[in-house]
């Protein structure tokens, strides 16, 4: 079903604040700490994993106080869907990861089929460590035994929305994290 932005603004009036933006801005300055300790000095890729993640993306970089190159891959399960498919490779990767520690960097974890596809690719690419992080990482159960390195919050496993994450491809830019209201 697709949708319009005045239904998306009422789903927004209509959704349970789970993580307001102050605290979605601890958690990424907590990440950014925890990752300049494990990478700063390994010249790293950090590689942006579009189109969620570019939120958490752009917010972690100027936290980060050390050298690196970025890139970004498009590859998606989910399109404009609310559940995931096959994974399509849309863009990327763009730079060589041969030798590199690559730092996969997404909204969430949820199923965990994005990112282990994505890992498997830089893998086979020759990068010599590839490590993940997720804004918001969600509790269920995964399809795939993926785990992050560098978490920020977790979530329920309900529908949630904002700092990248969507609703039905609007409310990426809700001021803190999100989840659809429960139905009565």
């Amino acid at each position: 079903m697709t949708i319009d932005a005045s239904r998306a603004w009422e789903v927004f009036h209509r959704a349970d604040c789970l993580h307001p933006a102050d605290v979605v801005e601890k958690a990424l300055d907590k990440m950014a700490t925890q990752i300049t300790q494990a990478i700063g000095d390994r010249d790293p890729l950090l590689v942006c994993i579009m189109t969620g993640g570019v939120v958490p993306f752009g917010k972690l970089l100027p936290r980060l106080q050390f050298p690196f190159q970025i890139d970004y891959v498009h590859a998606t399960r989910y399109g404009t869907e609310l559940t995931g498919g096959q994974l399509q490779w849309i863009s990327g990767p763009h730079i060589d990861p041969r030798g590199r520690t690559v730092l996969l960097i997404d909204d969430i974890l949820d199923e965990g089929a994005t990112l282990a596809g994505i890992e498997e690719r830089y893998r086979g690419e020759g990068a010599r460590d590839v490590l993940k992080a997720a804004l918001v990482v969600k509790h269920r159960r995964r399809t795939h035994d993926v785990k992050v390195d560098f978490m920020g919050l977790d979530v329920p496993d309900r529908y949630v929305f904002g700092y990248g994450m969507d609703y039905k491809s609007y409310l990426r830019n809700a001021p803190g994290i999100y989840a659809e209201a429960e139905s009565t």
